[in-house]
């Protein structure tokens, strides 16, 4: 089981900024490793180290809002920069799949419409996985993201934690 320090780890080493394409490892087989792989050939799957090319990018740790009832994923003000300010049909890409919906740029906080529901189900999505959204494409007509997940597995001893503290204030999560 992977801890949750680890998951961090993943994620940061995916957004390092040695992590770019013109940074990337030469040799084929170090550019495609794998997380937690033990010396074992790389195959392209979801657990897989991807490159960012340099575009603008953000992450996110999933929480409850953005995959329970409401299934909301507004965009970060950093990125709102980068973003039209209409609702245009934007693209999700993630091994080798492609989600279709609309971006709604238009009001106060930015969001995706409720493809993202499809989306989240489709990837079984979890709280605490990572997501690393890379804007491929933003043009006044249409918005490409290139995700990576990083799933965030919480092990079972900190999960009963969760379950039964950190609720309210009375029952606050105590970490030795």
């Amino acid at each position: 089981m992977v801890t949750p320090s680890k998951r961090v780890a993943q994620l940061a080493a995916v957004k390092m900024e040695a992590c770019t394409t013109e940074n990337a490892p030469e040799n084929e087989e170090i550019r495609h490793t794998r997380f937690g792989s033990n010396s074992e050939p790389a195959k392209l799957d979801e657990d897989e180290i991807r490159y960012l090319s340099g575009k603008p990018y953000f992450d996110m740790v999933l929480s409850k809002s953005h995959i329970s009832h409401t299934f909301g994923l507004l965009f970060p003000v950093s990125m709102i920069r980068e973003l039209p300010r209409a609702t245009i049909p934007a693209v999700l890409k993630n091994g080798g799949k492609i989600w279709n919906m609309s971006y709604c740029g238009g009001g106060v906080r930015p969001k995706l419409d409720s493809g993202w529901k499809t989306f989240v189900a489709d990837n079984n999505l979890k709280i605490g996985d990572g997501c690393v959204f890379e804007l491929m494409e933003s043009t006044g007509t249409n918005l490409v993201f290139k995700v990576m997940i990083v799933r965030g597995d919480i092990p079972t001893e900190l999960q009963e934690l969760i379950d039964s503290r950190g609720k309210s204030g009375d029952t606050p999560i105590v970490l030795d």
